[in-house]
């Protein structure tokens, strides 16, 4: 889509998406460690006569020592018309011809009191025939626990914080409420986790600075959740905490498949199933009516966790 390539513009981003990649997977093969599973790289493009043109490489670590599985995609897609996700605040470009790509990941421990984590960050350039191309960024982080500890969240939010700071003092106080905003199973509601940051249709720095503040954020993922991975990994657990473990999976699965605008994007537009699907986690449950025994850890999990607050 040579339209929505000015010069300097698009390389660059690409670049850097999969120089992060590449960064991220091979931090989660060095926790793994001797004996632990490898990522599986998996490079793909798009048939000639699907709606979707473009190409991609997904990587994925499944059955670890640490990690039951974490999917790592790349993606650079382009199409005819951006589907109706895409668009909800941009009516003007309704029908119009874009070029995506980005980076999600979502990883799924083996050890419930290790939060799962879930990290996107994209840009999109759209624009009709004879019109100037609006290119945009999205994206964020967030952290979904099983058990909380408060000091994983603030931890967690700090690094948020601080990746956005150099950009405005503003960004991270609205970028956080609108990860809390977002990431809801609003036909429970109830929050995903303790939230993060999360940001969309961002245009409003320009382009280089726009793009500065999307590496920021990616750069900050690995500095965000690793410290947490090394501190929980080695807990304890038995079958109580893996069967809650599974239960709040659960949850998770309903939010991307109901709520998700990304997920929604991928699908409505022709994407690949088997990668925009690698945030699903390789077991989930669903009890009837789940009641957590009161004053039980797993309780508070709900009840201190799962509400919006200012962890910093």
């Amino acid at each position: 889509m040579s339209q929505f390539n000015p010069a300097g513009t698009v390389q660059p981003v690409r670049s850097y998406l999969v120089g992060l990649q590449a960064r991220i997977m091979n931090a989660l093969e060095e926790i793994e460690g001797v004996g632990g599973a490898r990522a599986l790289t998996d490079a793909w493009e798009k048939p000639a006569g699907e709606k979707l043109q473009g190409n991609g490489i997904t990587r994925i670590i499944e059955g670890g020592l640490v990690f039951e599985r974490a999917g790592c995609g790349f993606s650079d897609v382009s199409g005819p018309q951006l589907p109706p996700s895409a668009t909800q605040h941009r009516p003007e470009l309704a029908g119009a011809p874009f070029e995506a790509m980005g980076v999600s990941l979502v990883f799924h421990p083996r050890n419930p009191y290790v939060p799962t984590v879930h990290m996107n960050v994209r840009m999109i350039a759209a624009g009709h025939a004879g019109q100037e191309p609006v290119c945009w960024f999205g994206g964020g982080m967030d952290l979904t626990p099983y058990y909380g500890f408060d000091e994983d969240a603030v931890h967690f939010h700090r690094v948020c914080r601080d990746a956005l700071k150099p950009y405005s003092e503003q960004l991270y106080p609205r970028f956080k409420t609108w990860c809390d905003d977002y990431f809801c199973n609003q036909h429970r509601g109830e929050q995903r986790g303790i939230g993060g940051i999360f940001f969309d249709d961002f245009s409003e720095l320009g382009f280089e600075q726009g793009f500065a503040m999307l590496q920021s954020v990616g750069d900050a993922l690995l500095t965000a959740y690793l410290p947490i991975v090394h501190a929980r990994k080695n807990m304890p657990y038995g079958d109580r905490q893996r069967d809650f473990q599974l239960y709040r999976r659960g949850r998770y699965v309903e939010f991307n498949l109901v709520w998700d605008r990304g997920t929604h994007f991928g699908l409505q537009s022709g994407g690949r199933t088997e990668s925009i699907l690698l945030s699903m986690p390789p077991l989930a449950a669903w009890s009837y009516r789940h009641k957590a025994e009161p004053g039980s850890p797993e309780e508070r999990l709900t009840s201190h966790y799962l509400k919006p607050r200012s962890w910093i």
